[in-house]
C-alpha cells in the first residue's frame, strides 16, 4: 500500500501541474481575446465615424493594459482630432515618461506630441521638440517637414528654404518647386519696401531652383512694370503664360495693361490669338473683345464674342454680350435685357472661380498657397460655364 501510495504522489502532483497549466492557459487565451475583442470593436467605432465611443473603448483598453504604446497612441490621435488638444497631449506625455519605450516608440510619441503642440498653437515647443529629433536624426524626415510648416506659418523663409534643402539632401525627394515659391515670398517682401534690387536677387534664386517658376516671372514683371521697363514686362508676363497657361487668369490684366503703356497692341492681339488656341477659359475672349471694340468697333466685337460663345459657352461671356448690346436696346427688349444682366450676376455670386487640385479647396481669389492644405501651386481657375 506505501508502495503504490508513492508511485501513485508523482502522478497525482503531473496531472495537477497539467490541469493548472491547461487552466491558465484557457485564462490567458480568454484574456487575449477579450483584448482583441476590444481592440477590434474600437477600431470598428472610429472606422464609423463614432468617435466617443472609440475612445471609451481605447481608454479600458489603456487601463487593462498599460504596456500597449499602440492603445496610447491611437487614443492620443483620437482626442487630437476630436480638438481635444490637451487631453492628447497628456496621454503622449504620459506615454514618454514610460522607461521601458524602444527608442521607436519613444521617436513615434515625440513626434505625435510635436503635433499636438502645433495643433494647441504652440508653435515654440513643438519647433524644440522637431529640432532635438532633427539633431538627433530619429524620424528626421517627418520632424523636418513639420519645422518646414512651422517656419511657413511664421513666415520666416529663410529657415524654410534651410530646412526644405535639408529634407531634399536626405530622402532625395526634389524640393525645387516649394524652394522656389519661397524665394518669391522673399521676393514679394522686398519689393513691397521698396527694395527693387534684393526681389530682383531673390527671383534670381528662384528661378536657378525652378527654371519655369510661373510665380518667379509674374513678379519679374511686375518689378520691370514698377521701373517702367514695359517691354521687359511684357516679356516675363509672356515667359509666365508659357510656363502654364492655366494662370491667364492672373497674368492678362497686368500683361494687358502694359501691351497699353508701350503702344504694343499689334503684339497683344498676337499673343491673345496664340493663347486662345491653347486655353479654353473665358479671359483672352474678352480681352479680344475689349480689343476689337476700340480698335474695329463695337459690330465687330460683338460679332467675334458672339461667335466664340457658341464654342466655348460662359456666363461671364454672356455678362459681356449684354452690356455691349445693352446701349442699342430700347423699350421692353431693353427691359428685358437688364433682367437678364441681373440674373446672371447672381448667378456667379458666390461662385468659386478657382479650386485647389490636392483638396478640392474653392475660393473666389488666386492664392499662390492653398489656405487649406497648404499646398503651393495647386490652386487653379476652374472651367465651366459658370467659371473660368
Amino acid at each position: 500500500m506505501y508502495v503504490l501510495l508513492c508511485l501513485l504522489l508523482p502522478v497525482a502532483a503531473w496531472s495537477g501541474w497539467l490541469i493548472g497549466r491547461r487552466s491558465l492557459a484557457r485564462s490567458s487565451g480568454a484574456r487575449v481575446n477579450e483584448l482583441s475583442s476590444s481592440y477590434f470593436r474600437g477600431l470598428n467605432y472610429l472606422l464609423n465615424e463614432q468617435q466617443d465611443k472609440a475612445i471609451e473603448v481605447f481608454l479600458q483598453l489603456a487601463e487593462f493594459n498599460r504596456d500597449t504604446v499602440e492603445t496610447h497612441l491611437a487614443l492620443g490621435n483620437l482626442f487630437r482630432r476630436r480638438g481635444e488638444v490637451e487631453r492628447a497631449i497628456r496621454v503622449h506625455q504620459h506615454l514618454i515618461a514610460r522607461p521601458n519605450l524602444s527608442d521607436r516608440e519613444k521617436t513615434v510619441a515625440l513626434l505625435e506630441l510635436g503635433e499636438d503642440y502645433m495643433r494647441a498653437g504652440l508653435l515654440d515647443r513643438a519647433e524644440t521638440l522637431f529640432s532635438d529629433l532633427v539633431a538627433m536624426n530619429a524620424h528626421a524626415p517627418s520632424a523636418l517637414k513639420h519645422l518646414i510648416a512651422i517656419y511657413q506659418h511664421e513666415r520666416d523663409w529663410h529657415k524654410a528654404i534651410d530646412h526644405a534643402r535639408r529634407l531634399e539632401q536626405m530622402t532625395g525627394e526634389s524640393q525645387a518647386a516649394v524652394i522656389a515659391q519661397f524665394y518669391c515670398e522673399l521676393a514679394e517682401q522686398s519689393r513691397t519696401h521698396g527694395a527693387r534690387a534684393e526681389a530682383h536677387a531673390y527671383l534670381d534664386q528662384a528661378f536657378a531652383s525652378q527654371p519655369d517658376c510661373v510665380r518667379a516671372h509674374l513678379i519679374c514683371g511686375h518689378l520691370r512694370a514698377d521701373e517702367g521697363d514695359h517691354d521687359g514686362a511684357i516679356e516675363a508676363f509672356e515667359r509666365a503664360a508659357r510656363c502654364d497657361v492655366e494662370f491667364v487668369p492672373e497674368i492678362l490684366p497686368p500683361l494687358l495693361d502694359c501691351y497699353a503703356r508701350a503702344q504694343r497692341m499689334a503684339r497683344a492681339e498676337a499673343f491673345l490669338t496664340e493663347i486662345l488656341e491653347r486655353y479654353q477659359g473665358i479671359s483672352p475672349v474678352l480681352a479680344l473683345t475689349r480689343l476689337y471694340a476700340g480698335r474695329d468697333g463695337e459690330r465687330a466685337a460683338i460679332d467675334f464674342l458672339t461667335h466664340q460663345l457658341r464654342q466655348r459657352p460662359s456666363v461671364r461671356g454672356l455678362m459681356a454680350l449684354i452690356d455691349a448690346t445693352l446701349d442699342k436696346t430700347t423699350g421692353e427688349a431693353r427691359e428685358n435685357f437688364l433682367i437678364l444682366r441681373d440674373l446672371t450676376r447672381k448667378l456667379l455670386e458666390g461662385q468659386a472661380m478657382y479650386r485647389c487640385s490636392k483638396c478640392g479647396f474653392g475660393a473666389k481669389a488666386h492664392h499662390w498657397q492653398c489656405p487649406s492644405c497648404k499646398s503651393w501651386g495647386s490652386v487653379r481657375p476652374i472651367h465651366g460655364v459658370a467659371n473660368e
